[in-house]
């Protein structure tokens, strides 16, 4: 039986690239797809989420728009990581029969209070996660799981040298989404979407399968890979995100472990995870924080999405990856 989820999500290039990996699974029913202004703006976000419907024959998947800012801050996107399309600057046509709905929140609680077993895999800033929570805490009562990438334990910062992008640009929704729920948050973060690198090596066997998906996901990653190299050098792309849908689907891709952990909302160090891995708080656990993942197995299960139409080549050569 498929597991059903909403994908919260601010379409980025690995958002996309996790959206592939989701729609293309045969695990999940994804219900929806709601957007929140993060990587770029918010109808950009909308409209790359579409493409990504559209590239998977997925158009029947309600899209819904969002918050378009943090709760307390002034957004901050990421446009140098992901280019001004938030696809690497390769304007790819909008789609014309695409629709981008309003009424978020109204959307996450309706669905929490009608469907049963409904998890929410969230790729982005909290925000409208916690403005469904503040709005119908109950509903929450009727979720499943929670998964969040997002936030960082012992790996430096991404855009601060202690927070990771989707907790800085909205810390007070995430201290409230943590401190809130119900559910322990799953936190897939720096410590191990940084081991999951997509090297030129996977991009070159990604184009020579010659997939459906393969010259947009060849393109949209140059730029990814380029920012890497530049940033810290590394020959690569830090894909994120998928390894939140992947861990949602397969539990032996991560590992780690329950503790209580809070979110700094001001100063120098906004955004930063304060970890209780040794339970000194003596505070009711409230996330399960993920420190080490199987690479190769992350690898397998997302290629063979990415390149679905062309499973059997796949299963022929991957292992020349070393997968």
């Amino acid at each position: 039986m498929k597991r059903k989820v909403i994908i919260d999500c601010d379409p980025g290039i690995d958002d996309f690239l996790a959206l592939l990996l989701a729609l293309n699974s045969d695990e999940l029913e994804v219900l929806g797809i709601t957007i929140v202004g993060g990587n770029v703006d918010l109808k950009t976000c909308g409209e790359n989420a579409l493409k990504a419907l559209k590239f998977t024959n997925s158009l029947h998947i309600p899209v819904y728009l969002g918050s378009d800012a943090p709760l307390q801050k002034k957004l901050e996107n990421a446009e140098n990581v992901h280019g001004e399309d938030g696809l690497g600057n390769t304007n790819i046509p909008n789609v014309q029969d695409g629709i981008l709905k309003n009424g978020v929140v109204d959307f996450i609680v309706d669905t929490l209070n009608k469907e049963k077993d409904v998890s929410i895999i969230s790729l982005a800033p909290l925000t409208n996660i916690a403005k469904a929570l503040m709005k119908d805490k109950k509903a929450f009562e009727n979720l499943s799981e929670f998964v969040s990438m997002g936030g960082t334990f012992k790996e430096c910062g991404n855009c601060t040298p202690t927070s990771e992008f989707n907790y800085y640009i909205d810390p007070h929704a995430a201290n409230y989404v943590f401190n809130n729920l119900v559910n322990k948050v799953h936190m897939i973060g720096l410590d191990v979407t940084n081991k999951v690198v997509l090297t030129p090596n996977m991009i070159e066997f990604i184009k020579q399968i010659d997939g459906e998906l393969s010259k947009t996901v060849v393109d949209i990653t140059k730029f990814y890979g380029d920012f890497y190299w530049k940033a810290d050098k590394v020959l690569g792309s830090v894909v994120n995100d998928p390894l939140a849908v992947a861990y949602f689907i397969d539990r032996e891709i991560c590992n780690g472990f329950e503790c209580y952990t809070d979110i700094v909302t001001e100063g120098i160090a906004e955004g930063m995870c304060i970890v209780d891995k040794n339970n000194l708080w003596n505070k009711t656990h409230n996330s399960i924080i993920l420190d080490e993942v199987d690479d190769k197995r992350f690898f397998r299960m997302f290629i063979k999405a990415i390149l679905k139409d062309k499973a059997l080549e796949v299963e022929k050569y991957i292992k020349l990856l070393e997968l």
